[in-house]
């Protein structure tokens, strides 16, 4: 069983928030045209990892073999809700375990949030990093990877993780969306 090609998906508002503080994600940052992106990015993957309170939203949703993180777990699960997915506690099983589990020889693996899982993958490894950004505010929500909006900047992030700035691509001119591509350097 080979490792996924792992790559990122996330949009993000001015300071780098994905939600609000109460976990909700922000109709400011729904932009049309980074949606489509998204779910094209998302259709073309073998399977998705999000956490417990994340998903990628649309109509195949539960058609999709995913990896749902949770601590609710200490060995790796069948999700009850979800016949294509497992529950997987990152801090007692490894990744590759969890992957193996799904049963996909090499494929790609769509990392859809949130923070948590975001900032776990970083470390387990990005091939790619699709960051869209947008003009609108979200103050003090929840960002990105720990940390961010306060001290830190999610290109800091990335880049520390080993991940470079490969190009940035405009979604819709009309709100100033734009995806970044940040790739294993």
């Amino acid at each position: 069983m080979q490792r996924p090609r792992i790559e990122g998906y996330a949009v993000i508002s001015k300071e780098g928030m994905i939600a609000t503080s109460d976990g909700k994600f922000p109709e400011a940052i729904k932009i049309p045209a980074d949606h489509e992106f998204y779910q094209r990015g998302v259709a073309a993957a073998s399977a998705v990892a999000n956490g417990r309170h994340s998903a990628e939203g649309g109509p195949k949703e539960k058609e999709r073999r995913r990896i749902v993180l949770t601590r609710r777990v200490d060995v790796i699960t069948p999700d009850p809700d979800n016949p294509n997915a497992i529950l997987w506690n990152p801090a007692t099983v490894p990744f590759d375990e969890a992957w193996a589990r799904l049963c996909i020889d090499e494929g790609v693996l769509a990392v859809v949030g949130g923070t948590d899982t975001f900032e776990l993958f970083l470390n387990i490894g990005y091939d790619v990093f699709y960051l869209t950004r947008t003009d609108a505010s979200v103050p003090r929500g929840r960002p990105v990877f720990p940390g961010v909006g306060t001290t830190t900047r999610v290109e800091g992030v990335l880049s520390k993780a080993g991940l470079v700035h490969k190009g940035t691509r405009m979604l819709d001119d009309s709100v100033n969306c734009r995806v970044e591509e940040w790739v294993k350097g």
